[in-house]
């Protein structure tokens, strides 16, 4: 026997739209579906830009592939090296956190794991082909935006480690992947 309440709420539904009214019902839960995605699309990526989220889910992204589509690029350029240094680890963990990615949750395992393993480059390469078509979906504007969002947060985890003598916080390796990301956006 099924919930009470929500057989109610579903004849209420059918009752409130007739039957030759089902488009006008879907669009209404899409509708509410694209904008719960917009709320987490801002919670996950830290983008305040309404358009840009509306686009985003408007393409099918959702906060958890946004998600993964920002931790890409900083575990990346720290593993640009061969090895994760403490300080870029502790940058892309409080860097996590700061956009919503919380300890305990699936993306924050996800991104500890990456932190003591580097991904597969399978995984880098299915980056840099998402980013591509993503890429012409998006007006310059919006595309901007994201790169800056994603690529300065990876810049921000290479400076974090510096290299030995404080002259150059970037090392030549993260500067080649950071110039790679750059590329995936088409600059």
């Amino acid at each position: 026997m099924g919930d009470p309440l929500d057989e109610r709420s579903r004849a209420l539904e059918a009752a409130f739209f007739p039957s030759h009214a089902s488009d006008y019902r879907d669009a209404i839960r899409l509708r509410e579906q694209e904008l719960a995605a917009v709320g987490a699309l801002r919670e996950a990526s830290g983008i305040a830009e309404e358009s840009t989220l509306r686009r985003l889910a408007g393409l099918g992204i959702r906060a958890e592939t946004l998600a993964a589509l920002t931790m890409i690029p900083i575990v990346e350029v720290a593993w640009a090296d061969g090895h994760m240094d403490e300080r870029e680890r502790d940058a892309i963990l409080v860097g996590a956190e700061s956009v919503g990615i919380e300890p305990g949750s699936p993306s924050h395992g996800l991104l500890r794991i990456w932190t003591e393993d580097p991904p597969a480059p399978d995984l880098l390469a299915a980056w840099r082909e998402f980013i591509g078509a993503l890429r012409g979906e998006l007006e310059d504007g919006e595309r901007a935006r994201l790169r800056e969002k994603l690529v300065g947060r990876a810049r921000a985890v290479a400076e974090a480690a510096g290299d030995i003598l404080g002259v150059d916080p970037v090392s030549p390796e993260e500067a080649k992947v950071l110039a790679g990301l750059e590329r995936a956006f088409g600059l």
